[in-house]
């Protein structure tokens, strides 16, 4: 394939549709989900509907712009070539600029930080605090002097940022209130969305070797990467079942186990984990990804139903 010809005859759209991985969406569309089923059904006061589509369109934006970032410093420091699994490919095939591609990731984050001001001035200095620590999380994923992901760090700021962080700032901007078990039904999205990144770097451990940054998963290795990525998923359903129990989440959210053959699925992929054979898992991330959608959806309704019963 001649990368000039693809180009092309290939929209600009198209590229851009590919560089941002659409695909992994699910990781920023599932936590405002969940804030705004759990505003519904806990708070007692007036919600500001209106509101929604903003944080909803600034998270994916956010998302957008760490996308983009970390596409751009990967490529430049040899994370990502053309013999790797780790991209979009929209520069390891030369289909775009690197600096096109990091342009957009600003801007991306930009037309957030635009969209976040109409919630600052809403919500105040606390909405200011979750929206710059979404962004500035986003930038220094993968950007100097912070790149934590090289770190072993990406683990658990994901974890953190993307799933606790997300929707508690969901829950907080449409109600302007805060309730401690929205922490608590959060710690699911949050556990499924670290399996995401579990799973790329999993499958990456030996190009992440011979690229010499540390992912968490090349500092404890293959096996202990297979049973954090079995810990992070059974936690999803063991967390759901725990709040079930002491009444934090109605039983109806038990319809996340509707979504556990897929789990099961993914689970045997990861047995069968062979760092010198990444093609084997070369798709993992994106099934855990579909995995955290089809949970996170089966969790919204199930708080929704309750919230309407």
């Amino acid at each position: 394939m001649i990368a000039g010809t693809n180009v092309e005859s290939r929209s600009k759209f198209s590229l851009w549709l590919q560089a941002v991985r659409p695909f992994a969406y699910s990781a920023s569309v599932i936590p405002v989900l969940i804030g705004t089923a759990l505003a519904f059904t806990y708070h007692q006061g007036a919600i500001d509907w209106f509101l929604f589509p903003i944080v909803l369109i600034a998270s994916i934006l956010l998302h957008t712009g760490t996308n983009l970032v970390s596409e751009y410093w990967d490529f430049k420091r040899g994370v990502d070539r053309i013999d790797t699994y780790g991209s979009s490919r929209i520069l390891v095939e030369n289909l775009m600029q690197p600096k096109e591609v990091l342009f957009g990731g600003y801007v991306a984050f930009a037309i957030g930080f635009l969209l976040g001001l109409i919630l600052i001035y809403f919500r105040g200095w606390e909405m200011f605090v979750l929206g710059m620590i979404g962004i500035l999380g986003g930038i220094f994923y993968t950007s100097a002097p912070v790149n934590y992901k090289y770190l072993g760090l990406g683990d658990l700021l994901v974890f953190i940022l993307m799933g606790p962080l997300m929707v508690i700032g969901a829950y907080f901007a449409l109600t302007s209130d805060y309730n401690w078990q929205v922490l608590l039904v959060s710690l699911p999205v949050g556990f499924l969305v670290a399996a995401i990144l579990n799973a790329n770097n999993l499958r990456d451990i030996k190009h992440d070797s011979e690229a010499k940054i540390k992912t968490l998963a090349n500092l404890i290795g293959p096996k202990a990467s297979q049973i954090e990525y079995f810990s992070l998923v059974l936690l999803a359903y063991v967390t759901v079942i725990i709040l079930v129990i002491f009444n934090l989440l109605s039983p109806a959210t038990l319809l996340v186990f509707l979504s556990l053959p897929q789990a099961i699925s993914n689970l045997k992929s990861v047995l069968k984990a062979n760092v010198n054979n990444p093609h084997e898992i070369a798709i993992l991330d994106v099934k855990t990804a579909q995995h955290h959608m089809l949970f996170g959806l089966l969790l919204f309704a199930g708080i929704f139903i309750s919230g309407l019963i």
